[in-house]
């Protein structure tokens, strides 16, 4: 019984090992999120951390800030959707099979 305790353990250390460094390689990972047809685009990466915002030069309207002001959101808003589905791609292998609610 004791051996087989151990055993599991090791397991259990292992696959925290892994967890870490699949989550530190989140931060490496970049996804973009567009709006407008392409007029705004948002890139984060896996920490939900936005690393650029590109406005192509048609998008800016002295008297319509508020589209422009939509579209940034909008674009935001798709590249953390995206971020998320790539952390509960690369998280998930860790979590199947089991009910963990709210890990990741």
């Amino acid at each position: 019984m004791k051996g087989n305790m151990n055993n599991m353990m090791k397991q259990m250390q292992k696959m925290q090992k892994q967890m870490m460094k699949a989550q530190e390689e989140l931060k490496d990972k970049t996804v973009d999120g567009t709006a407008g047809g392409g007029m705004v685009t948002v890139t984060a990466n896996g920490h939900k951390e936005i690393i650029d915002i590109v406005i192509k030069e048609e998008a800016v309207d002295p008297d319509d800030v508020e589209m422009l002001q939509d579209l940034i959101l909008a674009a935001t808003n798709d590249a953390l959707k995206k971020v998320d589905e790539v952390v509960n791609k690369d998280m998930g292998q860790f979590t199947k099979g089991m009910n963990m609610p709210g890990m990741f």
